[in-house]
């Protein structure tokens, strides 16, 4: 059964969201730097009113490039551990390795085995490695349970077969989440192409706003 993300910017995008049908919701903060960790606050906000649906929660210290130095690896680590307080129900962060195009397994693998047993998701930081299948390979050897990818593109359109062929090699040992550009006009095309079963959206309609549109998750959940 194909499920849909919905990545999340504000508390009140999120019960948005959540009201409009939304599988699971990424929740995160500063839409203009592509996301990073969100202030605790929020998930309790979110949580009084929202049960059913799991809350992700995005670890990234701050925007730019996926190299971190030890101080702000010790701040995911304390972010990590702070959010499980808090009921998160998963994580999703990535991390390459100072030549910005390779997995760095060995701190992916850390934060993985502190967040466990909460499943965690290797972020858009999959796209800048050099060798999306090697990059697999390494991002299952982390214990990463999902990929979040446009397939090496700029957005999940563009890059519909490398997703496909993700899908593919990854042969059920991680899920492949296509994200990136993903919205009604094209969700069904790239899940019929790729074979993706799990979907990922801000579903922000309009350059001025930051938060989920209600009418474009029904539709896109309408095309699933």
């Amino acid at each position: 059964m194909p499920l849909l993300e919905i990545a999340c910017f504000t508390p009140s995008s999120a019960l948005l969201a959540a009201s409009a049908g939304a599988d699971r919701i990424e929740l995160c903060a500063n839409q203009h730097l592509g996301g990073t960790t969100p202030p605790s606050s929020w998930l309790p906000q979110i949580k009084a009113t929202v049960q059913k649906v799991p809350i992700f929660i995005m670890i990234r210290p701050r925007g730019g490039d996926f190299f971190y130095s030890n101080v702000e690896f010790e701040e995911m680590k304390a972010q990590i551990r702070g959010f499980e307080t808090l009921g998160a129900d998963g994580f999703v962060f990535g991390m390459l390795k100072e030549d910005g195009c390779s997995v760095d397994v060995e701190r992916t693998a850390e934060l993985v085995r502190l967040a466990s047993p909460k499943p965690c998701t290797f972020h858009r930081a999959f796209d800048e490695v050099a060798d999306l299948m090697t990059g697999l390979e390494d991002v299952v050897s982390t214990g990463c349970r999902s990929i979040l990818s446009s397939g090496g593109r700029a957005s999940a359109e563009e890059g519909v077969e490398g997703l496909g062929e993700l899908v593919k090699k990854a042969d059920g040992r991680v899920t492949i989440i296509a994200g990136g550009g993903v919205r009604s006009g094209n969700i069904g095309s790239i899940r019929k192409v790729s074979g993706v079963r799990y979907l990922h959206s801000s579903a922000i309609v309009g350059g001025d706003s930051d938060s989920a549109n209600v009418e474009e998750v029904k539709k896109m959940k309408s095309l699933l």
